[in-house]
C-alpha cells in the first residue's frame, strides 16, 4: 500500500511505482494517489482530489471523512493481506494511520519525511515508535533521525530527477503551444493545488501581477494544478488579463522571468530551475497562529531553508496583498544586479540536494523490505 495525499506526492509516488515495476513487475499497489500513480499501476481506493485539505481547522471540518478513509484503507490492508505500507509525505494523515497500522504489526516505510526539523524534535519520538524505515530526501535529515535512534536512509531528492528527465519545450515552442505573446516575458503565478489556497491567494496575486505586467511589459500566466478544475479560477474572476495553463509547470518555470509562488514543493522546483520569485502563503487565522507557536524555523520557502538564509522574499498571512506582492516583485525586476545574484544563489540548490536516481534507490530499499517481510 502506498499513501500520498498531494500533487507532489502523486508525482513522486508514480516514479516510485514505475521503478519498482521495472525490478519486479508482479508487485501490486493499493492506496491513495492521483492520476499519475493510477497510470503507473496503482489500484487507488481514493483519489488525491478528495484529500486536499490543510491546516488544523480544515482537518477538524473533515474528521468524519478522514476516519472513513482510514477505516477503508485498514479494511483493504486486511482483505489483501498487505504487510508493507509506504507513506509519502502528507504527515497529518499518514502519521495517524501509521500508528493504527503499526498496532496491526504492519511494516511502515516513510518516504519523504515530515519536516520534523521545522516542527521540533518531539515528533521524532512518535516516529521512532511507528516507522520501521525513514527514507529521506535531504542529507541533514538522515543525521537528525539517526542521532535520535530512527533507521533513516538518505536517497537524494526525487525532484532532481523529475527536473533532469523532463523533456523541455524551447521558449518558442512553449509560446506557440500556449498562444503567448512573443514580445513579452512571462510573469508566472502558481497559487497552489488546494481549492482553499487558491481562493485566498489568487486574487491578490493576480491584482499585483496585472499591475506588474502593465509597468514592465509582461504577460501573466497562471499555472493550474492538474487536480484543480479550471472553472474555479473563472468563478473567482472573469478576466482576459491572464493565460490559464495546466500541465506545463517545468517549462513555464524554465522560461518565465519571475514568479509569484505559493509556499510548497513548487518553491523548491522553481529554485532548482533558477527562477527568481516571491513566496506567498495564507491560511485560516487560527491555523496560522497555532502553526506559528509550533514551527521552530524562520523561513517557510524550501529554497530559503536549504540555502540557510532569506534569499527569496516571503509574504505571509496579512502581507499577502497586491501592494506588498507588487513591491516585492518590483524590487527584483527593477534591479538587474540583484536579480542575477538571486539566480546565482538559487543555482546552488541543485548541488546541495543530490543527483538523479532517488526513485530507483528508494524502489530498491522498499523491495528489500518487501522481501524481508515475506
Amino acid at each position: 500500500m502506498i499513501i500520498a495525499g498531494e500533487a507532489s506526492g502523486d508525482m513522486h509516488g508514480a516514479s516510485l511505482i514505475s521503478e519498482i515495476k521495472k525490478i519486479d513487475p508482479d508487485v501490486e499497489f493499493y492506496g491513495i494517489g492521483g492520476d499519475r500513480m493510477i497510470s503507473a499501476g496503482m489500484n487507488a481506493q481514493y483519489h488525491i482530489k478528495k484529500m486536499a485539505f490543510l491546516g488544523f481547522i480544515e482537518v477538524i471540518r473533515h474528521l468524519p471523512f478522514i476516519k472513513k478513509v482510514q477505516n477503508n484503507l485498514i479494511d483493504k490492508v486486511k482483505s489483501e493481506n498487505i504487510n508493507t505500507i509506504v507513506l509519502i509525505d502528507y504527515p497529518g494523515f499518514n502519521l495517524d494511520i501509521a500508528k493504527k497500522l503499526k498496532k496491526m504489526n504492519r511494516r511502515i516505510i516513510y518516504y519523504i519525511s515530515p519536516q520534523v526539523w521545522a516542527w521540533g524534535k518531539g515528533r521524532i519520538k512518535k516516529i521512532k515508535n511507528i516507522v520501521d524505515k525513514m527514507i529521506v530526501v535531504f542529507p541533514f535529515e538522515e543525521k537528525l533521525y539517526r542521532e535520535n535512534g530512527v533507521d533513516a536512509v538518505y536517497v537524494g531528492h526525487p525532484i532532481v530527477e523529475q527536473i533532469n528527465n523532463h523533456n523541455y519545450l524551447s521558449k518558442e515552442e512553449l509560446y506557440n503551444k500556449l498562444g503567448l505573446e512573443k514580445g513579452k516575458e512571462i510573469l508566472l503565478i502558481m497559487p497552489g493545488s488546494r481549492k482553499h489556497e487558491i481562493k485566498k491567494l489568487f486574487l491578490p496575486a493576480l491584482d499585483a501581477a496585472s499591475n506588474l505586467a502593465r509597468d514592465f511589459n509582461l504577460q501573466v500566466v497562471v499555472a493550474c494544478a492538474e487536480n484543480i478544475d479550471t472553472t474555479l479560477f473563472n468563478n473567482l474572476v472573469e478576466s482576459e488579463s491572464y493565460h490559464l495553463v495546466s500541465g506545463y509547470n517545468y517549462d513555464l518555470m524554465k522560461h518565465s522571468l519571475i514568479g509569484i509562488i505559493k509556499s510548497g514543493t513548487s518553491t523548491l522546483e522553481a529554485g532548482i530551475l533558477q527562477l527568481p520569485f516571491v513566496v506567498i502563503y495564507s491560511t485560516n487565522t487560527i491555523t496560522y497562529f497555532l502553526g506559528k507557536m509550533l514551527v521552530k524555523i524562520k523561513n517557510i520557502a524550501m529554497a530559503n531553508i536549504i540555502l540557510g538564509e532569506t534569499v527569496i522574499e516571503e509574504l505571509i498571512q496579512n502581507d499577502v496583498n497586491r501592494i506588498k506582492i507588487y513591491d516585492a516583485c518590483k524590487k527584483l525586476l527593477a534591479d538587474r544586479t540583484n536579480y542575477e545574484n538571486i539566480k546565482t544563489r538559487l543555482g546552488e540548490i541543485k548541488n546541495m540536494i543530490g543527483s538523479s536516481g532517488a526513485s530507483k534507490r528508494t524502489a530498491e530499499l522498499i523491495l528489500a523490505e518487501l522481501n524481508e517481510a515475506k
